[in-house]
């Protein structure tokens, strides 16, 4: 893409196919007040998640343990970046409290990075998948976790704990990792994404386009990950949260994005989740079905 492009489509305007969604004002409030109550966050607030107001509306909510605050600072990412609070020991019981109350048989935990603890939080993981298991019994759990900067022994303390389905994000195509998410790595992530499924997991990543990146590195992204054995992809459009952050050099139609259906099913990813307003959760019990 030139750079005349480029800025044509950082100053447009949203396409009509990117109007937000909404949901049920009341029932939006209601799960937020909930989340509230217990004293946990959630990244559909935090990274201001274009599909709050849907899922908050059917009382669903990713939650995201370890504070508010990530010791990484990603171009794209929304989330609070700085020094991060101590752990809370109480949390995955609150978690698990919290989905009984919000009736959830399929239960998503993701986390702020925090690469200032000896584990990356893998620990406070375990826990959670262990507190909602004994909270709710027969529930689902899937995590969509950092990469732990690679140690693939603090990655078995997560996997021990057996989660249900194992998510991990690559993000964008190599080429734009140094830029988009210069604190990771795209060999790291499928390192991470490989082990996983050696010890059994079902693994699932995503990607978001729209960044820069070509079709034909977005299906050599498809084929990296299908190599490591990932089973479940989602694919989405990032949408820049601030002046901030990144801006966005163009908008997929969404007829691209059953392209990338097809060419993820192609490479031998059995289930694809794509679309403009598709995140790493979004229907994450439908996708894991």
């Amino acid at each position: 893409m030139s750079a005349d492009s480029s800025q044509q489509a950082r100053s447009q305007r949203l396409p009509p196919w990117l109007r937000v969604k909404t949901g049920k004002a009341r029932l939006s409030r209601q799960t937020r007040e909930l989340v509230h109550s217990h004293g946990l966050h959630t990244v559909c607030e935090a990274a201001k998640c274009p599909n709050i107001g849907e899922c908050y509306s059917h009382n669903t909510a990713t939650f995201m343990i370890l504070g508010d605050t990530c010791t990484r600072n990603c171009a794209f990412c929304a989330i609070n970046h700085g020094q991060p609070q101590r752990v809370d020991a109480n949390e995955p019981a609150r978690l698990a409290e919290a989905a009984a109350d919000l009736g959830l048989r399929y239960v998503v935990v993701t986390s702020v990075t925090r690469d200032d603890l000896p584990d990356g939080g893998a620990g406070q993981f375990a826990a959670t998948i262990r507190a909602i298991r004994q909270r709710l019994p027969g529930v689902k759990v899937e995590v969509l976790t950092p990469d732990f900067l690679g140690d693939l022994s603090v990655l078995q303390i997560v996997l021990q704990a057996e989660p249900d389905v194992f998510n991990h994000n690559v993000e964008t195509v190599r080429r734009l990792q140094p830029t988009i998410r210069p604190q990771a790595g795209y060999d790291r992530s499928l390192e991470v994404l490989q082990a996983a499924g050696q010890a059994g997991m079902r693994t699932k990543s995503g990607l978001m386009v729209g960044l820069g990146e070509t079709d034909d590195e977005v299906q050599q992204t498809l084929e990296d990950l299908a190599a490591v054995g990932v089973s479940i992809v989602t694919i989405g459009q990032y949408l820049q949260p601030s002046r901030r952050h990144i801006p966005v050099a163009r908008y997929v139609p969404p007829e691209q994005f059953e392209v990338y259906a097809g060419m993820a099913r192609q490479a031998g990813i059995r289930k694809a989740l794509c679309g403009p307003f598709v995140r790493s959760s979004y229907r994450a019990a439908e996708c894991a079905g």
